[in-house]
């Protein structure tokens, strides 16, 4: 997406995650696995085009946060991809609720569907 401010052209970007790998280990492993993948990876975009040998032009960067970006380049494609760190607080898994009867789907088809769940609201404040 292409704006302009005062007058100068600006390309942003929406990122969005795009895939995510558990690292055994530390923050240490973690911060170099995710510096090789700035310096290695090569996105499906650019490689499904390459032909056997070939190596695009990579300039890698380390923002302030600890992110990689890094902009891979190959005759006219580019790909722009970014690696951060994060550590996994929480995990639950899906849960599903047991079907219902042909009875209970009857009597729900003629009453009013259930109150929605509420939504979270910070301790004290419910």
């Amino acid at each position: 997406m292409t704006e302009y401010v005062e007058g100068n052209q600006l390309r942003l970007h929406r990122w969005m995650l795009t895939g995510s790998h558990h690292i055994e280990g530390g923050e240490a492993q973690a911060l170099a696995a995710a510096e090789d993948a700035a310096l290695r990876y090569i996105p499906d975009t650019v490689a499904r085009h390459a032909n056997p040998g070939d190596e695009p032009a990579r300039h890698v960067l380390l923002a302030q946060d600890g992110a990689w970006v890094a902009i891979v380049r190959q005759r006219d494609r580019e790909a722009r991809i970014r690696v951060t760190t994060a550590r996994l607080l929480h995990s639950h898994e899906e849960k599903e609720a047991p079907p219902k009867t042909f009875r209970e789907s009857l009597r729900g088809a003629l009453q009013a569907p259930p109150p929605a769940p509420k939504p979270w609201a910070p301790p004290g404040q419910a």
